[in-house]
């Protein structure tokens, strides 16, 4: 009897652990991109003919990381039992016959379930799901077998606080560029080596086969025992089918054009000397509070002979009423507004380029004042990547806020309630 307990309590920890891990994981990588869940958020209620509802993507994508974050947290430290174990059932009962309906119909190219952090297909989010839904079952099943972190006296502070800690990080993420880019265009990617293709790298394999016809009846060859040759035999037709996925590039596209359809991607990508490239990728919805420093940043690259380009993906007549209300007086290009999106989080953000090299990006509300310009944009043009130790600062720093308080909770928690349950044991 004993035994079987034992085996009951592990199975429970285990998939305590794997849900708890897995959600925290998925909680942390949408906070770290909100405007990017937003964004695969808006594909779905497209999807499903829900318009009406795009403009709370943002409000829903906050607080579906948040949620997601919580009930980790929650799941982790056996904080509510009852509570996390039938909150993640309800929540895994609806996501995996979602995810099969991806799976089927594919209405979206990926779920977005871990971001751009872990792009998974359609089907291994529903496989994923499954089991991801047996283990909530399991634990919902055998809550009270859980160890608990917390005695039941600040079991509201660690929920709350995990709530808020991801809302809070998340609103920091999406007034400023995502603490982590798990994007392509990251900080010193070079765009023209992520379009290419390395020596030796494995191409697309197919398979062909040929159909045939003779007295009426048609018949599928492959390319080895195909009749060419007979001629009883009338082609018919052919299939080519691919068998093997070959080596697919991290960008696979990447084309900006000027205002007479010309493609003048080379031209910006092998420019030496260095270049702004101001990204919109809808003016009509861009923000223009930071209109003045846009501009002086325009007038520094004329003054030291750097180009300075407007791209977005907006049509004649919105590039027009944006240079009236702004006085924008840059010259504009055009790309796909996804792209756009793709390579800064921010309308409008800005990218500095040297040789197709990305030297850093700003989202709007970080754009450099006026009398910083020179000494922050050479230091970045001669090879300055101070950005590195700057971004490592900021993860240990937010790990340390989230960590420190339930730390002290803990302590605070295990001193004086647990002392205080033994004691009254002890009377």
């Amino acid at each position: 009897m004993e035994y079987k307990e034992t085996v009951k309590k592990v199975i429970a920890e285990v998939c305590r652990l794997l849900l708890g891990v897995v959600f925290i994981f998925s909680g942390t990588v949408k906070a770290v991109d909100p405007m990017g869940g937003a964004i695969k958020i808006g594909d779905y209620l497209t999807s499903f003919g829900l318009d009406k509802l795009q403009p709370f993507t943002v409000l829903i994508s906050f607080n579906l990381s948040a949620l997601e974050f919580m009930l980790g947290v929650c799941m982790l430290v056996g904080v509510y039992r009852r509570y996390t174990t039938f909150l993640t059932l309800l929540m895994m009962s609806f996501m995996t016959p979602l995810t099969l309906y991806l799976a089927i119909f594919n209405p979206v190219s990926d779920c977005g379930c871990f971001g751009d952090a872990l792009v998974i297909s359609n089907w291994q989010t529903f496989y994923k799901n499954v089991v991801l839904l047996a283990a909530a079952i399991y634990v919902f099943i055998h809550n009270q077998r859980l160890l608990q972190g917390y005695t039941y006296h600040v079991y509201w502070f660690v929920a709350l606080w995990a709530y808020v800690f991801a809302i809070g990080f998340a609103y920091r993420n999406y007034n400023h560029l995502p603490i982590l880019d798990f994007r392509p265009y990251k900080l010193g990617a070079n765009i023209s080596a992520l379009m290419s293709i390395p020596e030796g790298a494995p191409e697309d394999e197919y398979a062909y086969s040929f159909i045939y016809e003779k007295d009426g009846v048609q018949k599928e060859f492959s390319l080895e025992n195909a009749p060419a040759d007979d001629s009883t035999w009338t082609f018919v037709d052919s299939k080519t089918k691919l068998v093997k996925q070959g080596y697919v590039p991290p960008v696979t596209t990447f084309h900006i054009y000027n205002e007479n359809d010309a493609d003048v991607t080379d031209e910006l990508l092998n420019d030496p000397k260095g270049l702004f490239l101001l990204i919109a990728p809808r003016l009509e919805n861009a923000d223009d509070e930071r209109i003045d420093e846009i501009n002086n940043v325009y007038d520094y690259a004329l003054e030291n002979g750097l180009g300075f380009y407007c791209v977005t993906g907006s049509s004649a007549e919105a590039i027009a009423t944006w240079s009236d209300n702004t006085g924008a007086e840059y010259p504009f290009l055009m790309a796909d507004d996804v792209l756009l999106k793709t390579i800064i989080r921010s309308n409008p953000g800005l990218v500095l380029l040297k040789k197709g090299t990305i030297l850093m990006k700003w989202h709007y509300n970080d754009i450099p004042q006026e009398e910083d310009l020179k000494t922050i944009v050479n230091g970045y043009l001669e090879g300055n990547t101070d950005w590195k130790a700057k971004e490592d600062a900021r993860l240990i720093t937010n790990l340390l806020s989230f960590t420190v308080p339930l730390l002290l909770v803990w302590g605070y928690d295990a001193l004086r309630n647990r002392r205080r349950r033994k004691g009254k044991e002890s009377e």
